[in-house]
């Protein structure tokens, strides 16, 4: 994650329109979801009382509540670079997002599910890493900036509760087939006809200008034997270096393969429902007769499968009864130093030091495609130019040293891209699900409207 200076960066995902607020867990250098900071509202003013404005099933959403909550979707939107509806716009909005969150938080407390202090605990150690900061110093960052410590843990434990409740009614429920993936890929293609290759052969056999019927007749008929000829099963290289006359003949009539954009519309229309194999024409043109076959058919990545790949080196020092984590930044700082004026080698130092099973390689990753790192190693690596290196790099693994050498763009195989469709295929339906199972929660709750809230 990049560092920051000043405030703690606790993410929190806020969906105006569900309410549900998630948690991944870190699992090896894996990606997990950030928690931003909850805006903390100031507390009612002197002589002005906090009040209910609305109950869920009997429980109290207070004027605080709303408060608090409309602040924190502000900043949110602003660290986003968003501009700021009205607050009369957004008041609305918040207040359902409440009642929503809720209702689903009822509905784990009813179905008996609750978050142990060992969880709870994890969390807070993911939030801490991500602000590079051991938990303690976390905690006293949390109370030096004015926040309330428990307010924030109740925080996290309803977000993983409404996770856990999520996975639970909703994930759970979604299944993916290999003909969902199939209609996905399909689509993403026809949105894209550049994506198709094909490679035909082809016989040219010209017309020149001025021909009289009888020489257009003759001409077409030696076409057609071609076209009869390949249909039984003649060699096609044979047939296009005795008969063709276009430019490819002499390399046994081939043309490569080639986007789609890039033929005939005549040669696409004819060839768009063959077979390989399949032979078409005696088609007619301006130059003459034509008989095409199909010698292959690919399709090409997608634009939304296609991925910009790093290759990076990292030195990864873990803290611990021997080094704290001060320690060990000050320490990559001065490999650092060292590599930066010659004195010494980066995969050298990290061969030596690395606590990373990349070091006998040098610290290499190998390339490596956006999503396989957790975000404050990837956000840092995505900021150097091939050949720079970052500054030292907290992370819910350790303190990292990063050099990336190279990047490229690069089409994700066949099976790469069946496994990216299935991911956005189930993100799609899982959002469908959420969305359903979400108002269905809220449409069975007991809305009970009190006062409109005051700001």
């Amino acid at each position: 994650m990049s560092r920051r200076r000043g405030g703690l960066s606790i993410v929190v995902a806020v969906g105006l329109q569900l309410g549900v607020l998630s948690l991944a867990q870190a699992q090896a250098l894996r990606p997990s979801a950030q928690l931003q900071r909850p805006a903390t509202a100031a507390a009612p003013a002197t002589g002005t009382v906090d009040y209910i404005v609305v109950l869920v099933n009997s429980e109290p959403v207070t004027n605080f509540d709303v408060r608090q909550r409309l602040l924190r979707v502000e900043q949110q939107l602003a660290s986003q670079g968003q501009s700021l509806p009205p607050r009369e716009q957004l008041l609305p909005q918040v207040l359902e997002q409440l009642v929503v969150e809720r209702a689903q938080l009822q509905q784990a407390s009813e179905l008996g599910m609750r978050v142990d202090e060992a969880t709870l605990l994890q969390a807070e150690q993911a939030i801490a890493a991500q602000n590079q900061l051991d938990l303690e110093a976390f905690r006293r960052r949390v109370v030096s900036e004015g926040m309330d410590l428990n307010r924030l843990r109740n925080e996290l434990r309803n977000q993983v509760l409404l996770q856990r409740l999520r996975e639970r009614e909703v994930e759970s429920r979604v299944r993916v087939s290999e003909a969902d993936i199939d209609s996905f890929i399909r689509e993403r293609q026809s949105a894209n006809p550049e994506a198709l290759e094909i490679n035909l052969g082809h016989v040219l056999i010209q017309v020149p200008e001025g021909a009289s019927a009888a020489r257009v007749s003759e001409l077409q008929a030696r076409a057609q034997g071609v076209a009869d000829r390949l249909r039984a099963g003649a060699d096609f290289a044979e047939q296009a270096r005795e008969h063709s006359e276009s430019p490819e003949a002499a390399s046994g009539g081939q043309m490569g393969l080639r986007s789609i954009g890039r033929l005939p519309e005549l040669f696409v229309e004819a060839t768009r429902s063959l077979p390989t194999g399949g032979v078409a024409g005696p088609l007619r043109s301006a130059a003459g007769f034509h008989v095409l076959k199909v010698i292959e058919r690919r399709q090409s990545a997608a634009p939304d499968f296609s991925v910009t790949q790093s290759r990076a080196r990292h030195i990864l020092l873990r803290p611990g009864p021997q080094l704290n984590q001060a320690d060990a930044v000050a320490r990559l700082a001065q490999f650092r130093q060292k590599i930066a004026s010659g004195q010494a080698n980066f995969e050298t130092l990290a061969r030596q030091h690395s606590q990373d099973g990349s070091a006998r390689e040098g610290g290499d990753l190998g390339w490596v495609s956006p999503g396989q790192f957790v975000p404050e190693f990837e956000q840092a690596m995505n900021a150097l130019r091939p050949g720079e290196m970052s500054q030292p790099v907290v992370s819910r693994f350790g303190v990292h040293l990063i050099r990336l050498d190279e990047r490229r763009q690069t089409e994700l195989s066949e099976r790469e891209q069946r496994d990216l469709a299935r991911d956005l295929v189930r993100e799609q339906k899982s959002e469908e699900a959420l969305r359903a199972w979400s108002e269905d929660v809220r449409g069975r709750a007991f809305v009970e409207q009190r006062e409109a809230p005051q700001l």
